[in-house]
């Protein structure tokens, strides 16, 4: 009789508990599933956005490619529009491979303040530091070509990575010797070399030393 009673009692205890939570359970299981869906729709969400991002880069880099001989003598093609849409649009990998596309495109047309604009507004699309790295080292170049050493020299700084420490001092030491600072341009030369550097950034860092 004992157990009976206590098994009455539990099973009156768990109807009370259900009774008097009832909202609330409801209520949790109801933003459990609706977070699972959200999350899994976001998700969705995510992928479809990157394979149209992935489909829109190929289009616009194909265009890009096919117009590499116009570049040099069009600047007002369609080309660039759809390439300065399509890094405006998206903020993502893609929309740096295409920026620096273009950037290097608008060098060649000589229309370099719009070649630094599409290296600036890459830094913003992506978090990669190597992809970082790699638009800082071509501005902190392109902001040298335009007399702008001071803030190429800022530039560099942002330059992170072992991989990239050769190449940063090669574009440290040219400003240096734009500025007339030839022991620092030293310096920067000779830091370049005493990191692991392919042998033809070797080659050409030696060079420039014995020409100092």
């Amino acid at each position: 009789m004992e157990i009976y009673t206590t098994e009455n009692e539990q099973a009156d205890a768990v109807r009370r508990f259900f009774s008097e939570n009832a909202k609330i359970l409801v209520v949790s299981v109801l933003l459990i599933i609706t977070v699972l869906i959200g999350w899994h729709y976001w998700q969705n969400n995510q992928n479809t956005a990157m394979k149209n991002a992935a489909s829109s880069y190929q289009q616009v880099s194909e265009i890009l490619t096919d117009n590499k001989k116009a570049a040099v003598t069009k600047s007002d093609d369609n080309t660039n529009d759809v390439a300065e849409q399509f890094v405006r649009e998206n903020d993502n990998n893609y929309a740096v491979f295409i920026a620096l596309e273009l950037a290097n495109r608008f060098v060649v047309q000589k229309i370099f303040d719009k070649a630094e604009q599409q290296l600036m507004l890459a830094l913003t699309k992506t978090k990669d530091t190597n992809l970082l790295s790699l638009t800082n080292l071509r501005l902190a170049k392109l902001q040298l070509q335009l007399k702008k050493p001071d803030q190429a020299l800022k530039t560099l700084n942002s330059v992170e990575g072992e991989a990239w420490v050769a190449m940063a001092e090669d574009v440290r030491g040219d400003i240096f010797l734009n500025k007339g600072d030839i022991p620092a341009a030293r310096a920067a030369y000779t830091k370049a070399t005493e990191v692991n550097a392919a042998q033809t950034l070797q080659t050409l860092l030696r060079l420039k030393l014995d020409n100092l």
